[in-house]
């Protein structure tokens, strides 16, 4: 998979809700109503990230989830990295 360019990036985040990019990653952050809610999500993102085999570097405190996404072995942004942040859009149901 090769690395995007910064212009490659720039496009696509324009039609991607939520998600910015910087230090060679896409990021987000999503709040969520309470723990068990933020967990769940997670759960559901982690089903995503095994299908698609790519995986998120992450966090969670509380009900606040930090998500960055990068291909390691491109060292920086790939089509990959779009393809997964779309559907975890889609399972947390970020609206455009």
């Amino acid at each position: 998979m090769k690395k995007l360019t910064d212009f490659e990036i720039n496009r696509k985040l324009e039609k991607l809700q939520d998600w910015d990019y910087y230090d060679d990653a896409l990021h987000t952050d999503f709040e969520f109503d309470n723990f068990k809610d933020c967990m769940s999500a997670m759960n559901r993102i982690a089903f995503e990230c095994e299908a698609l085999n790519h995986h998120p570097e992450w966090t969670n405190n509380y009900n606040t989830l930090d998500i960055k996404l990068t291909t390691h072995d491109a060292e920086g942004v790939t089509k990959l990295d779009f393809k997964l942040a779309k559907a975890i859009n889609k399972i947390v149901e970020v609206e455009d």
